[in-house]
């Protein structure tokens, strides 16, 4: 094969173009952080002090991070000769580093939210535990409310003992008065009793005496004067009589003077 001056030409510039279309995202990338540090106009002045977002709390100590990257970056630096692509090019170095560090910061990204995932499943492991504390506390107040209700059920189980013990007091001192009073009613009837025997015995005395007040002063008889000097006359003529007939007379007058007294 025959190689001409033209071709060799067309060659040289088929390669500088592949290397410039290589080289202007390289110069793109290196180029992006330019911008930054200049001082842009801005179109409304904004507010001092500047609100600022928080630092975010890491999941790790920041050496720990450190040394941790650092590992990372050793690892993945053998990555591409070991991977069996067939790149028509090397990399250069630069997107080299860019890879790994977007590797890198997948990495972190990771990291997090295995992270995020911890404190999920803390957060679940509290409210859990928040729930069963509930549950405890329910069941805690429920058996308080119990032994609350046993304690009033006491209390008005002692009142209605107390209650009962009131009404048999009660009870006893009504059978006691009703005792009492039996007892002065006997005493009363047994008062009257006596005033009416002593009023008896004194009606006895009363009549005792009216009668020997009258066997005492005796009754009056009335006899007419004929009759008195008939009997005279006739006492005359029996003394006449004889002597014989003295005892007889002696009877009479007997007689005759125990009926004057009556």
């Amino acid at each position: 094969m025959t190689f001409t001056r033209g071709d060799y030409c067309g060659r040289v510039a088929v390669t500088n173009n592949n290397n410039n279309i290589f080289k202007k995202p390289l110069l793109l990338l290196l180029l992006l952080p330019l911008p930054l540090p200049l001082p842009l106009p801005l179109p409304l002045p904004l507010p001092l002090p500047l609100p600022l977002p928080l630092p975010l709390p890491l999941p790790l100590p920041l050496p720990v991070l450190l040394l941790l990257l650092l590992l990372i970056v050793l690892l993945l630096l053998p990555l591409p000769l070991l991977l069996p692509l067939s790149l028509p090019l090397p990399l250069p170095l630069p997107l080299l580093l860019l890879l790994l560090l977007l590797i890198v910061l997948l990495l972190l990204l990771l990291l997090l939210l295995l992270h995020l995932l911890l404190l999920l499943l803390l957060l679940l492991l509290l409210l859990l535990l928040l729930l069963l504390l509930i549950r405890l506390l329910l069941l805690l107040l429920l058996l308080l409310l119990l032994l609350l209700l046993l304690l009033l059920l006491l209390l008005l189980l002692l009142v209605l003992l107390l209650l009962l013990l009131l009404l048999l007091l009660l009870m006893i001192l009504l059978l006691l008065l009703l005792l009492l009073l039996l007892l002065l009613l006997l005493l009363l009837l047994l008062i009257i009793i006596i005033l009416l025997l002593l009023l008896f015995l004194l009606l006895l005395a009363m009549l005792h005496n009216l009668f020997s007040n009258v066997s005492f002063f005796g009754v009056a008889v009335v006899v007419d004067d004929d009759e008195e000097e008939e009997e005279e006359e006739e006492e005359e003529e029996d003394d006449d009589g004889g002597g014989g007939s003295g005892s007889d007379d002696d009877d009479d007058d007997d007689d005759f003077d125990y009926d004057n007294e009556i």
